[in-house]
């Protein structure tokens, strides 16, 4: 769905919102008109030293238009912001709700910098689309036509002459400041994204940068494209400000129009001339309404840049399946078949799995092996569903997986990836991700059994776990895991970073509170996998070898000749 499309949507919802902002608006814009219409009709009156009352009168009614104007103007303040940040808190949470299904296919294909420049950038520039985009006409048709009916009143000659110059301002002046605006915001936007995609660069890469020397040069190259950003916003800058000079050009070419028509017609006697000053002063204050026009056509290109750019992050609702509802049992070990699966990445000309056929019945123990590259971690994500079989079928407790609701099936998995994330906080902050309540005695009983006795729960873990070793951050990943209560258990790679005696600790207790669930491992290392029910060996996404740890040691094949080196390579 066009992110246009969806903020309109959310704009309805908020209809009541808008419609009291748009009575404020239009009272407060039309009281402003009367009022300094009113205030040179009081000027022009006392030329001719009417009765005092009348004075009285005059100068009450200015007095209550200014006291209405001000009143109406910040009701309409209130009613059209407090609308625009509910139309942006349901555009994001809608965007965010779309993007989350396909994040992971998402993070391959756009630089994280990119990324979140749309997340925040593009969001964020669609809070102008109705205050800057869409209630600007309806102000000035709303204000503009009732001032010209009233002026219609005292000479048909002038309100067609405010009927022109408000073509010029609400028409004109706005398609001038169109003429070359895309090509100029155009290149705002774009050097912007790269910005923002610089700085995300040096900031994840800053430590490798600092040691191969190269930190220098990448924040040159950074200052580098910050100026050229800089140097296109003050040409778009100065965009801008053409357009709101022609705008006060225009208003003031207008009013002198206004005056020399109005002293024509007052010649003629057309027009009394106490009413001149009075249609002055109308046509000042009308066309301070139509200044936002003037501005309207940068804010309209920006959102719909915007809202273009968030739409190619995410599939369109025609492009979207039907929200599956298929839920997995949270009582009974998972069992998972593929059957002729394969995948091969976006871009990629070489499938990651190739017909791959595998069957884990529930609560069995598989371990899959391979070198890197073979496509282990890609079944995993396929068993989680964070990516699609290209072709073949996935089925989880004899259900397809497209099928399933994504929800229940993270639900059902403890899982531990290669590169586990960590957030700024403590280690109880850590483990308590699920949401469930632990105790913090349960909590440490946790940490003790995958060998982490010396680390307290109020320890500090910084962001992504700098302060952790790569053991700690897997031995504090699979204590997560634990903590979960799902019945299928992937761990890819869950052991690489720890020692020989610490890793047969936490692979012992892995299979002791696993020993009813089903449990797929993935690792290089061949050490530990004599209790495997099955073990399955992969080479360049193909299935290359299956069978228990005695039969492929007996049969001599791959797996056989992957143990003798690794015998070697462990032996002294």
């Amino acid at each position: 769905m066009n992110e246009l499309a969806v903020l309109s949507k959310a704009m309805m919802m908020e209809r009541k919102d808008i419609a009291l902002s748009i009575v404020g608006g239009f009272i407060a814009g039309i009281a402003g008109v009367v009022l300094f219409s009113a205030s040179g009709y009081l000027i022009s009156q006392t030329v001719f030293a009417p009765p005092l009352y009348t004075l009285i009168v005059l100068t009450a009614l200015v007095k209550l238009l200014g006291l209405l104007r001000a009143a109406s103007r910040y009701g309409e303040r209130l009613y059209s912001h407090r609308a625009t940040f509910s139309i942006l808190s349901r555009l994001r949470s809608s965007y965010f709700s779309r993007l989350i299904p396909v994040m992971p296919g998402l993070l391959n294909k756009k630089r994280s910098g990119d990324l979140l420049s749309r997340i925040v950038g593009d969001v964020e520039s669609l809070q102008h689309y109705f205050l800057r985009v869409a209630y600007p006409p309806i102000m000035v048709i709303m204000v503009f036509l009732t001032t010209v009916l009233m002026t219609s009143l005292f000479s048909v000659w002038m309100a067609g002459l405010f009927v022109l110059g408000m073509l010029v301002a609400a028409f004109v002046v706005p398609g001038i400041v169109l003429i070359g605006q895309r090509r100029i915001f155009g290149r705002v936007r774009q050097q912007r994204a790269a910005v923002s995609m610089e700085v995300t660069e040096v900031l994840y890469g800053f430590r490798d940068l600092k040691v191969y020397g190269q930190l220098q040069e990448r924040e040159r190259q950074l200052k580098q494209a910050s100026d050229v950003l800089t140097a296109e916003q003050q040409r778009a800058a100065v965009h801008l400000l053409r357009g709101q000079s022609m705008h006060a050009f225009a208003t003031l070419f207008i009013s002198w129009g206004v005056l020399a028509l109005g002293a024509y017609l007052v010649a003629e006697g057309e027009l009394a001339g106490v009413f001149l000053a009075m249609l002055v002063m109308a046509s000042l204050t009308l066309f301070e309404e139509t200044a936002a026009m003037a501005t309207l056509p940068a804010y309209k290109e920006a959102s719909e840049h915007a809202a273009n750019r968030l739409a190619e992050s995410v599939p369109s609702a025609e492009e979207q399946v039907l929200h599956p509802s298929g839920l997995l049992s949270d009582d009974e070990a998972v069992s998972a078949e593929l059957s002729g699966v394969s995948f091969r990445y976006e871009g990629e000309w070489r499938p990651a799995l190739n017909d791959v056929t595998l069957t884990l019945p529930p609560g069995s123990k598989t371990a899959v092996v391979g070198p890197s590259g073979s496509g282990k971690s890609t079944i995993v994500e396929l068993l989680l569903k964070l990516r699609l079989p290209t072709d073949g079928e996935l089925r989880l407790n004899d259900t397809p997986v497209r099928e399933l609701d994504e929800s229940s099936v993270w639900r059902s998995a403890r899982v531990v990836l290669q590169q586990g994330h960590f957030f700024r906080g403590t280690v109880r902050d850590n483990l308590l991700l699920d949401g469930d309540s632990h105790t913090d005695e349960e909590l440490s009983a946790v940490l003790a059994q995958v060998q982490l006795h010396s680390m307290k729960l109020t320890d500090a873990v910084y962001e992504k776990g700098e302060n952790l070793s790569d053991g700690e951050k897997q031995r504090l990943a699979v204590a997560r895991a634990c903590l979960r209560k799902g019945r299928l258990w992937l761990l890819d790679e869950p052991t690489s970073s720890m020692d020989y005696v610490t890793e047969q600790r936490v692979l012992k207790h892995l299979h002791e509170q696993a020993a009813e669930d089903t449990l797929l491992l993935i690792s290089h290392r061949l050490t530990g996998l004599e209790d495997m029910d099955q073990i399955v060996v992969m080479d360049q996404g193909r299935i290359v070898e299956r069978g228990t740890y005695a039969e492929l040691m007996q049969r001599q094949g791959i797996f056989y000749e992957m143990k003798q080196i690794e015998r070697q390579l462990v032996s002294p």
